[in-house]
């Protein structure tokens, strides 16, 4: 009996302190990791969320970019830190394709993680570099059905979202294109401007500078429309490829235990961010909407997302690594 009633004791002492430590959070910095290079587009839209939580918080909110492996070095740091709060992940759709993607991944995308509030939808834009010689989708897939196997395309990382979006874009035009991953999207850019690679899906933010500068050709937009930011540059699905529709979301999420005071409190807060009008101004104008849903509704969005990104690797004939 005394020890039943020291282990219920230690309990409530855990449950309180638990409680204790969510009060007025957050009481320090807050660290947020993106697993991506700085100047990708979830770095861009990550910073702009991070500066608004600073102000509501009056806390510095630092922004740490650990890149590799496709997102999961980030992500695995987030994984291991403590489940205080003071560590988020902002990730891409790469956090849920990496579960299918790997077939030893460090850590559960869903397990080991709370997934707190998404951010924002964007579509992706294809793109290639003048020296290629293409100005239309017909006139890639015409080039790469001529040349089986020697075409390439390049990505910000084996399975993330521009990734993926090249992979089901060359399942959906029936070409034989060749995958060449990069460390980030600026990275990815500089080759496809080059030369070094043919083509490549960026989201809107990062093909919107170069294409702007004539260092890109735009050939489509991935989303269900047109972009206002490119009003002259039709969807893929208008421009031949039927039904093709695609778009990369980023999210946020704290270590598996985080307490749920503090998880409901973030959620809160970062769509008090988004709903902030000079943060509103400035996703317009890369060309990214921001999503809504209660920390329940983005898990159950992330197991959707995972089974998605499944059948899509499975349908590429990608082998998990």
């Amino acid at each position: 009996m005394r020890i039943a009633s020291n282990l219920v004791a230690c309990a409530v002492g855990l449950c309180v302190a638990a409680s204790a430590s969510s009060q007025g959070y957050p009481t320090r910095a807050v660290r947020v990791v993106v697993p991506f290079t700085a100047g990708s587009g979830v770095d861009v839209v990550g910073r702009m969320v991070a500066e608004k939580l600073s102000d509501f918080w009056g806390q510095p909110v630092t922004v740490e970019n650990q890149v590799g492996a496709g997102g999961t070095v980030g992500a695995g740091a987030v994984a291991k830190a403590p489940p205080d709060g003071y560590t988020l992940l902002i990730n891409t759709t790469a956090h849920a394709v990496n579960a299918a993607l790997y077939a030893n991944l460090p850590y559960d995308p869903v397990k080991d993680f709370v997934a707190v509030s998404p951010l924002v939808a964007q579509p992706y834009v294809l793109v290639a570099g003048p020296s290629v010689g293409v100005s239309t989708v017909s006139d890639l897939i015409t080039l790469a059905k001529a040349k089986p196997g020697q075409v390439n395309f390049t990505s910000a990382g084996t399975g993330t979202g521009t990734h993926m979006a090249a992979e089901k874009f060359r399942l959906a035009a029936g070409i034989d294109a060749v995958h060449v991953p990069n460390k980030g999207g600026p990275e990815a850019n500089a080759d496809a401007a080059s030369g070094r690679v043919a083509y490549w899906f960026p989201p809107i933010t990062l093909a919107l500078a170069p294409v702007r500068e004539g260092k890109l050709v735009p050939l489509g937009v991935s989303g269900a429309r047109r972009s206002g930011l490119l009003p002259n540059v039709p969807t893929i699905a208008e421009a031949g490829v039927g039904g093709f529709e695609d778009t990369i979301w980023y999210g946020v999420w704290v270590p598996a235990g985080t307490p749920q005071e503090v998880v409901d409190k973030l959620s809160k807060d970062i769509a008090r961010a988004l709903a902030a009008p000079d943060v509103r101004e400035r996703l317009t104008q890369t060309g990214a909407e921001a999503m809504s849903m209660t920390p329940a509704e983005f898990t159950g969005f992330v197991r959707s997302e995972i089974e998605v990104a499944a059948r899509l690797v499975k349908a590429a004939g990608i082998k998990p690594q």
